[in-house]
């Protein structure tokens, strides 16, 4: 049995700023993630961050993990767990892991979610060929492993992920022969996509895949235009001569955990789909169980990090732990997100949690 004052599971962006975050504050942290080095998808990322210097600005991600993770070696009592998975969160406290082969039970004062989110996938003909990839595979591929997926690319999704993978392939050297999107207008930051339209990569809004095309092998699709109803517009076809299909149409929470654990989900599309009901201390209705980053509502990494501080903060102050003036720090966390979340990029994030508090409210109110 491993005993710990917190417990964070997962090793992203969230996760290691929640590990530093509840380590000042005095406690023991055990740091658990399921893959052979932590990061998450801070060691795919290339590009340079947004938001302020308190995130980071201007940083590559690959080099913001470098210092999260020095910052984390720095303290003592932080202990690492990789190549570990998390297999249930019991009601008597006991929670379940796989580390190497050997099956650990762990006592937790307070617990941290910080799972992430998965790829969402798209239904056509022949999806499932060689050659289509999530781009998080394509990132892996390329900038964990130096590898090119291909030598011509469609890009399906035009959010800000579609928009920095294609980005990213035409700097290995594969081309983009177009960027689609179901949805009328991009997703994404428009400064990415001037990035790749100067680059010579049409994005073409309102557009679908109709068809793979291929036996053993991607070499080819078929794509249309949408009308205002999403229907497919007859006669607007066009074909196009690829070997690498990138899908990348959002991410979904992987709160699978959190169902376990018994903390109320809700379905909040603007979120990515099922979130976990929390205050604004990101504790879920099961006291002492925490969240952080996309398990709780699918957004930016920057929002991650800063959602990983206050969590790990109040996860500490949960058990009786504190730092000098941890309400004024918490007050700037919030500042931070609110910043982070202002704009017309950040409408369905700020509808999402709108939904989340109306909801908290109105449980309120049925107890009094």
């Amino acid at each position: 049995m491993k005993y710990t004052d917190v417990l964070i599971i997962g090793g992203g962006p969230a996760g290691l700023c929640a590990a530093i975050s509840a380590a000042e504050a005095g406690c023991k942290v055990l740091l658990v993630d399921r893959n052979k080095s932590l990061g998450g998808q801070l060691v795919k990322q290339t590009h340079m961050f947004f938001g302020s210097e308190k995130q980071y600005a201007s940083v590559r991600g690959i080099d913001i993990c470098r210092i999260l993770l020095d910052q984390i070696r720095s303290k003592e009592s932080i202990e690492i767990l990789n190549d570990t998975t998390i297999l249930g969160i019991y009601e008597d406290g006991v929670i379940t892991a796989e580390t190497s082969g050997k099956y650990i039970k762990i006592i937790a004062k307070s617990t941290i979610v910080a799972t992430g989110a998965s790829e969402k996938t798209l239904a056509f003909p022949n999806n499932d060929l060689p050659g289509i990839y999530g781009a998080g595979a394509v990132q892996t591929l390329m900038n964990e492993y130096g590898i090119k997926p291909g030598n011509c690319v469609l890009m399906v999704g035009a959010g800000n992920i579609g928009l920095i993978v294609s980005y990213q392939l035409l700097q290995a050297g594969v081309k983009v022969a177009a960027i689609i999107d179901a949805a009328p207008k991009i997703g994404g930051y428009l400064v990415h996509a001037s990035k790749v339209r100067r680059a010579g990569v049409p994005i073409y809004t309102s557009y679908t895949v109709k068809k793979a095309h291929g036996k053993n092998e991607l070499q080819g699709a078929t794509i249309c235009k949408l009308d205002e109803n999403w229907n497919p517009i007859e006669e607007s076809e066009m074909d196009l001569d690829i070997d690498v299909m990138c899908i990348a149409v959002g991410l979904s929470p992987l709160g699978e955990l959190l169902w376990q654990a018994g903390c109320e989900m809700k379905y909040v599309n603007e979120l990515g789909g099922y979130v976990p009901l929390r205050n604004e201390n990101m504790e879920t209705s099961v006291p002492r169980i925490f969240v952080a980053g996309d398990v709780g509502g699918v957004e930016e990494a920057s929002s991650a990090m800063v959602e990983g501080y206050l969590a790990g903060m109040n996860a500490a102050q949960s058990i009786g732990h504190t730092v000098y003036n941890m309400e004024e720090k918490k007050k700037d966390l919030h500042d931070q997100l609110h910043a982070l979340r202002s704009g017309p990029v950040g409408i369905k994030i700020r509808e999402g949690i709108a939904q989340l508090q109306t909801i908290l409210e109105a449980a309120a109110s049925s107890d009094i």
